[in-house]
């Protein structure tokens, strides 16, 4: 069991920054107040250079106390690229506030390479892999690392969400043990750049997107930090739906029977604990699980799945060391970099298959399992105790360093709501802003140049609630209801064939239901306007007419009128409600503009 004793409050400190960066503690609060550190070494201490060697990278020349500032690392790198013709800069696009977004390519030469794509600070105060990017790509280009380019290039993006890289702070990403000063998690916007791939709101992301499908690795990795609790592992990763739940079979049994394994063994090999990343059920209580769950497309290891990618989560440990954390990813990606070369013509394959594969059905809500889908008999975590906080009045945990280790169950999804893919959605030719994110995503559609008559499914939103402002957005939650229709749609009309590469991934933002479908994120906002009005005196005469004459609507408003007492006493509601059934009546209030093909 983990302990949950009240003992009293002590102070541990962090690693000391240089004293040129070191924040001034504010009057009172103590300097550091993280748990304290698990003593470690491990053998990859020796990819870190002499204090005096030319090519000392700026986190190593500070030991790994601060991060350099994007000036610096470009400087950084332009002066590698100068010195070696392994190197290469470029950039691709800007970001919202006018960077520059560098790409750096390591590459032997030869026509025809996979590409390893690895990005380093979409969420800009998770940074480790900008610093073991530079680390590993001086090894490639000067200290003889060269053969990890033998198959493969290497393109490294090194800091992705630039503008909220240099917006650092102390007060940025607290619980992380270093650097002394972190980025943002967000752009200059307020948008998380991981939860944006599917809607494609930010600059940056469109950028990425390009790059992907123009790049279109063999291997795409994420390097984060994880938030959540106290625990041995240091080196964490996992991909889409933790390889369970990923619709593309072929590249998550990759992932799962090779990447795994492989780079599992050279962490440990290096002195490193890894595991699969545990997403924690209740942080408060880690003994209740860790979460396994689908994954849509608004995240890279989502987005990654559904083009057919094999995309990699990596998930350091946010209170393991800064320098600890730095040397484990420098690991991870030269052991990727080997495995993906390796496998090179195995993962080609693979994605060949999932790109041929055509799922008819996409699940789209999903809850937690009743009884756990599985145990790590021996987890690896670290014990804590509780007080009672006076500025919180409840109580808090404190955690103690003491290793412990403990039974921890797995929890999984059981489905809850599966749609069944149409033939086609028919999108209309004014929809530009849907058009340009299929457009953007690689989505194949085609308009059509003469008016055509087809019987479709239109759906109309019940109970629509706008929720809470998320990244830029004002998402959309409601229920759905189908109904046949036979409609002519007009001359410049687009179909979306579900019977494509990417058949899943147009699903995913075209079907109403899909929990990162463009609707879910608020993208039609002119469904909510009320249509317009008319006198009473017009509609009563129009609504009796209407129930005396279609027996369909009259049961349907004599059921709604008994089940709904708040319904039956309001006379404008009654009257909305029958206006919405008129027949030949257009209007686009809580109507799906994108009909679907059976």
């Amino acid at each position: 069991m983990i302990p949950m004793r009240l003992i009293s409050l002590a102070i541990i400190a962090l690693p000391a920054a240089s004293s040129a960066q070191t924040p001034t503690p504010l009057p009172g609060l103590p300097a550091a107040i993280l748990p304290p550190v698990q003593p470690w070494s491990g053998a990859s201490e020796r990819v870190i250079v002499a204090a005096n060697d030319p090519w000392i990278t700026p986190a190593e020349r500070a030991n790994f106390a601060t991060t350099p500032r994007y000036a610096e690392t470009r400087a950084w790198l332009e002066r590698l690229a100068a010195a070696s013709p392994l190197i290469r800069i470029e950039t691709f696009r800007r970001t919202a506030q006018g960077r520059d977004m560098l790409m750096v390519r390591a590459s032997k030469g030869g026509a025809g390479k996979p590409v390893v794509l690895i990005q380093a600070g979409i969420h800009s105060g998770e940074i480790d892999g900008k610093d073991a990017g530079l680390m590993l790509l001086r090894d490639i280009a000067l200290r003889g690392k060269d053969s990890l380019l033998d198959s493969v290039d290497l393109v490294f993006v090194p800091i992705y969400n630039i503008d909220g890289h240099e917006a650092m702070s102390r007060w940025n990403f607290p619980a992380l043990r270093g650097p002394s000063e972190k980025g943002n998690v967000a752009t200059a916007r307020g948008i998380n750049l991981n939860r944006d791939y599917a809607k494609a709101d930010a600059p940056e992301t469109r950028a990425m997107i390009a790059l992907l499908r123009r790049l279109d690795p063999i291997l795409y990795v994420d390097c984060h930090v994880s938030d959540g609790f106290d625990m041995q592992y240091d080196i964490t990763f996992t991909y889409a739906g933790w390889g369970r739940y990923a619709y593309h079979r072929a590249t998550a049994d990759w992932l799962t029977a090779r990447f795994g394994p492989t780079v599992t063994t050279a962490l440990e090999r290096a002195g490193h604990i890894p595991t699969l990343y545990p997403s924690p059920i209740d942080t408060r209580d880690p003994a209740k699980g860790i979460r396994q769950a689908p994954e849509g497309p608004r995240y890279s290891t989502g987005y990654g799945d559904f083009i057919g990618v094999p995309t990699v989560l990596v998930e350091n440990h946010m209170l393991k060391p800064y320098r600890q954390r730095v040397l484990g990813t420098y690991v991870l990606l030269e052991a990727a970099l080997k495995l993906a070369a390796a496998d090179r013509d195995r993962i080609a394959a693979a994605k060949a298959a999932d790109r041929t594969s055509r799922p008819a059905t996409m699940l789209a809500r999903w809850k937690p399992a009743a009884m756990p889908i599985g145990w790590i008999e021996r987890f690896k975590g670290i014990g804590f105790d509780t007080y009672r906080s006076p500025a919180s009045g409840q109580m808090e945990q404190r955690w103690t360093g003491k290793p412990i280790t403990f039974r921890m169950p797995i929890i999984g999804q059981d489905p809850v709501e599966t749609v069944t893919l149409p033939t086609a959605w028919w999108v209309p030719a004014e929809q530009t802003e849907i058009l340009y994110r299929l457009r953007l995503h690689g989505i194949r559609f085609d308009p059509i140049t003469a008016p055509r008559t087809l019987t479709l499914d239109r759906v109309h939103l019940r109970d629509a609630v706008v929720q809470r402002a998320q990244d830029g957005r004002l998402p959309l939650k409601a229920s759905f209801e189908h109904v046949p229709v036979t409609e002519t749609l007009p001359a410049g009309t687009v179909r979306v064939p579900s019977d494509q590469p990417l058949g899943l991934l147009a699903a995913a933002l075209l079907e109403p239901e899909a929990p990162d479908s463009l609707l879910a994120w608020g993208f039609f906002p002119e469904m909510l306007s009320s249509p317009p009005g008319a006198e009473d005196f017009v509609r009563a005469p129009l609504a009796e007419a209407l129930l005396a004459s279609d027996d369909t609507v009259r049961t349907a408003f004599t059921v709604k009128l008994a089940d709904d007492s708040a319904f039956a006493r309001d006379p404008e509601a009654r009257l909305d409600w029958l206006m919405e059934r008129l027949p030949d009546r257009k209007t686009t209030h809580l109507t799906y503009p994108i009909p679907r093909e059976r």
